[in-house]
C-alpha cells in the first residue's frame, strides 16, 4: 500500500497547491493527485484554479513525487486532442511521473461549454472514444477520427514522451467498471465499494493498480472537527449518481442540507490509497 496526498483545487488557491505539493514531496508522501475543476462543490470551499498550470508547476518544484489528475473529463470542456497534448506534455515535465486520471464528468464542471448534459450511457460512449483518440495520438503520427461523438482530421501531438502516461478511469458502477476494466492502466475507486474492484477484476482490470480517497479532517477538538467535516465535505453525501447530475454550489448546497448528521470526517486534506 501507498500513501498519496491530494491537491485539493476546491480549498486552496495555485501559489497554495503548489507549496503543499513540495512539502508533500518533503513529508515522504509516496504521490499526489489533484482534482480538475471549474468550480468549488460549495461556496465555503471557495477556490478553483485551472489544474493544468498547476500541475506544470508542480511538475518544477518536485524531483520524484508522481502526480495524476483526479480526475479530468476529456469530452466536453476539454476536446480529447487538447487533452492528449496537456497530458504527453505533463509526462515531459514531470520526467515520467504523471498519469492521466480521467472521469466521465460532473454537470458541475462541464455545463460551462453549453449543449446540454448527456445521459450517462452516452457520457460512457464518449469517454470510450475519448481513450481511444488519446492513445492514437499519443503513438505518433497524424491521427484523424470518425467516431459518434467526435470527428476531426489531421490531429498531432509534436512533443511526446518516451513512455506515454497510464491512463486511470474513475468508476462508480458497473458500467464505468466494465470500461476502465477494459480500457484503462489503472483504477480510480470514487466512492468505498468493494463491489467496484470485484467489476473492475472482472472486466479485465486484475491486477492492475487501483486507487481510492480517504478524506479527514484532523482538530485536537473533535467538535471543530466535526464542523470543518461538515461545511467542507458535506456535498458527498448524495454519491456520484448524485453528484455528477448537479449543476452549481447552490444545487451542492441544498441537496446536503439534510447531511449534517451523516457527515463524519473530512479536511483539506485527502488521503488516496493505492493498494
Amino acid at each position: 500500500m501507498e500513501i498519496g496526498y491530494t491537491l485539493m483545487g476546491e480549498q486552496s488557491g495555485p501559489k497554495e497547491l503548489v507549496e503543499a505539493a513540495a512539502r508533500a514531496e518533503g513529508a515522504g508522501f509516496d504521490y499526489a493527485v489533484i482534482s480538475d475543476h471549474i468550480f468549488p462543490w460549495l461556496d465555503e470551499q471557495g477556490h478553483s484554479p485551472y489544474t493544468w498550470s498547476v500541475l506544470g508547476a508542480v511538475s518544477q518544484v518536485t524531483q520524484r513525487l508522481p502526480l495524476m489528475t483526479y480526475v479530468t473529463c476529456p469530452t466536453r470542456r476539454y476536446h480529447p486532442v487538447v487533452v492528449a497534448q496537456k497530458a504527453a506534455t505533463m509526462q515531459l515535465l514531470s520526467d515520467g511521473r504523471f498519469t492521466l486520471g480521467l472521469g466521465a464528468g460532473e454537470n458541475l464542471n462541464e455545463h460551462v461549454v453549453g449543449g446540454g448534459w448527456p445521459d450517462v450511457a452516452v457520457r460512457h460512449e464518449m469517454l470510450r472514444e475519448a481513450i481511444e483518440i488519446i492513445r492514437a495520438l499519443w503513438a505518433g503520427g497524424p491521427v484523424s477520427y470518425r467516431g459518434r461523438h467526435f470527428e476531426f482530421d489531421g490531429a498531432r501531438v509534436w512533443d511526446l514522451p518516451e513512455t506515454a502516461p497510464p491512463i486511470g478511469v474513475a468508476l462508480s458502477g458497473p458500467a464505468s467498471a466494465a470500461l476502465a476494466g477494459q480500457l484503462a492502466d489503472v483504477m480510480i475507486a470514487v466512492e468505498p465499494k468493494a463491489e467496484l474492484g470485484r467489476a473492475f477484476d472482472r472486466a479485465g482490470g486484475r491486477g492492475k493498480p487501483r486507487y481510492g480517497q480517504l478524506p479527514v479532517s484532523f482538530d485536537p477538538s473533535v467538535e471543530v472537527a466535526r464542523r470543518r467535516a461538515y461545511e467542507q465535505f458535506r456535498w458527498f453525501g448524495g454519491g456520484w449518481r448524485v453528484n455528477a447530475e448537479l449543476k452549481d454550489p447552490a444545487a451542492f448546497a441544498a441537496a446536503s442540507m439534510a447531511s449534517e448528521g451523516r457527515v463524519l470526517f473530512a479536511d483539506n486534506v485527502g488521503l488516496s490509497i493505492e493498494d
